[in-house]
């Protein structure tokens, strides 16, 4: 049976009706940081695992409760996560260290609000940004993204874009 995951980022301290519609759906939920509020994590769907580390706007408050930095396993599937990453093939100051030390099949960040998924060949990696849920920033759509895990494999990925930045 597939593990179906959310994955969203940089929700800082919005959520809508729209987006949680979304994640009713999954087992699991990944926030990559920029939470906000934690008042987010709350109207999550009940009864999902949620894993997610801190961004840097979050206060000490969501650091209390998220780590900078998450290794985890589902499905077969070895999870890297962080909130500042960059992007392949520039990637942040040492990120591309820790991804080669811990060696996951995906390496989860946000930060940019811009959705972008790549499979960084020299690492041996998929990249995976799911963008901005939130309304804060300069991302023109708010997305989200899907996906499931199966027996160490990535299937059925999708965007999903949740309306235009600024429209609620």
């Amino acid at each position: 049976m597939p593990q179906k995951i959310g994955l969203i980022s940089d929700s800082h301290s919005y959520i809508d009706h729209k987006t949680i519609s979304y994640l009713e759906n999954v087992d699991e939920i990944w926030h990559a940081g920029d939470i906000g509020d934690l008042a987010v994590i709350r109207s999550l769907p009940e009864g999902k695992t949620i894993l997610g580390v801190y961004g840097n706007i979050d206060d000490q408050e969501v650091q209390g409760q998220f780590p900078e930095w998450l290794e985890f396993e589902v499905e077969g599937v070895k999870v890297l996560m962080t909130h500042i990453g960059g992007k392949p093939p520039r990637y942040a100051k040492g990120v591309k260290e820790r991804i080669k030390t811990a060696k996951p099949q995906i390496f989860v960040c946000g930060h940019s609000h811009i959705c972008k998924v790549e499979f960084d060949q020299a690492l041996n990696c998929l990249y995976m940004n799911p963008g901005a849920i939130g309304q804060q920033g300069f991302h023109q759509m708010r997305t989200l993204l899907l996906f499931e895990l199966e027996k160490g494999k990535i299937q059925n990925l999708r965007v999903v874009e949740l309306g235009r930045r600024g429209q609620i």
